[in-house]
């Protein structure tokens, strides 16, 4: 008994030293290290984002190249223009990453439009077209600006069409692009025609060279500013494949933004969608100014002060300003040279000019 009682006593004093002692210190985790390394992106950060495809199909319809030959012709053709001076490239110019760096455009007359003119590039895979969203898909937004009177002003389709038979060489053109249609010069294959060459018009940057796994595509700097993009809220808005383009969200959401245009609102007549406008898609966003729906703003720099200050209550320095701006620029693509090239439009001997 005595000699179980001085065991049971020395244990006890064993384990009261032994729980006297400091936990030891933990080892550093690289994880922790890396996620607060401002030149590293946390690979969880990515999954909001996804880079470019090939080109934007439309369900079931076919791209061939017969259509998208025909709808590269189209798109430089002023014959759909009432004056016989303006095509969708005088607007949505393909060699100026498809804007025509106006604040907004001119159209039959020399009006002026109300809205800036986006970007076609990469345009087809948006959730919607206009700013207003109006338009659902890329073919459906061919149709409008050519009977817009403002625009290309044309009276109505059967006008369009008949424009188009005049020049013999389309009768064949649209043959191959439609085979089997008894009557292919239609306005709807216009549209279908431009829409099918859209549909290629993508831009793949360094951005998608990064996504796909080149840790080397970006500067320290650049991924610098991807992380303050990222933390500071803009990918809220815009993430995804187009970095933007897939919702509707209000102008002036934290602090209101002054326009009379009341956006989405003009389509529905919903109090809800008062100041609501399609998210703009960053693809190019350093070549594509100035800003904004109504193209108020000149320069990518205002423009992010500004979506900070209205869009999320922040108000960015110059510093992280320029570091998100560095970014952005990432995401400046490659343009399709050989896809845009000028065509020879059927009925004249040269390249047409705007």
């Amino acid at each position: 008994m005595r000699h179980s009682a001085v065991c049971l006593a020395l244990c006890s004093i064993l384990f009261a030293c032994e729980d006297s002692k400091p936990p030891p210190k933990k080892p550093a985790l690289q994880a922790e290290t890396t996620a607060v390394n401002p030149t590293e992106i946390d690979p969880v950060k990515l999954q909001l984002f996804g880079a470019l495809p090939d080109k934007m199909p439309r369900g079931k319809a076919e791209i061939t190249e017969e259509r998208v030959k025909l709808g590269r012709i189209l798109y430089d053709e002023t014959r759909l223009s009432r004056g016989g001076e303006l095509s969708c490239n005088s607007c949505h110019d393909l060699a100026t990453y498809g804007v025509d760096h106006k604040k907004t455009s001119e159209g039959h007359k020399k009006q002026l439009g109300s809205r800036n003119s986006p970007t076609v590039y990469n345009a087809a895979g948006h959730i919607s077209q206009f700013w207003d969203g109006r338009a659902a898909d890329v073919e459906e937004q061919a149709k409008g600006p050519i009977l817009n009177p403002i625009e290309m002003a044309m009276p109505d389709e059967k006008t369009v069409v008949a424009e188009l038979k005049k020049v013999k060489e389309y009768d064949e053109l649209f043959k191959k692009a439609f085979p089997g249609e008894p009557s292919p010069i239609t306005y709807n294959n216009v549209a279908n025609a431009i829409g099918a060459f859209e549909r290629l018009l993508v831009t793949p940057s360094r951005w998608d060279k990064f996504l796909k796994g080149d840790k080397n595509a970006l500067t320290a700097e650049e991924k610098i500013g991807f992380n303050k993009f990222n933390d500071t809220g803009c990918v809220a808005c815009h993430s995804g494949v187009f970095v933007g383009g897939a919702m509707y969200q209000k102008m002036g959401l934290v602090k209101p933004y002054e326009s009379k245009d009341l956006g989405r609102f003009e389509v529905t007549k919903q109090e809800s969608d008062k100041m609501m406008f399609k998210v703009p898609s960053l693809r190019n966003v350093e070549k594509t100014g100035p800003y904004f729906h109504d193209g108020a703003v000149a320069t990518i720099e205002d423009a992010t002060k500004l979506m900070a200050k209205h869009q999320l209550g922040r108000e960015l320095s110059d510093a992280d300003t320029a570091a998100i701006v560095a970014w952005m620029k990432t995401l400046t693509g490659e343009i399709p040279e050989k896809l845009i090239a000028r065509p020879e439009l059927p009925g004249v001997k040269k390249p047409m000019q705007k």
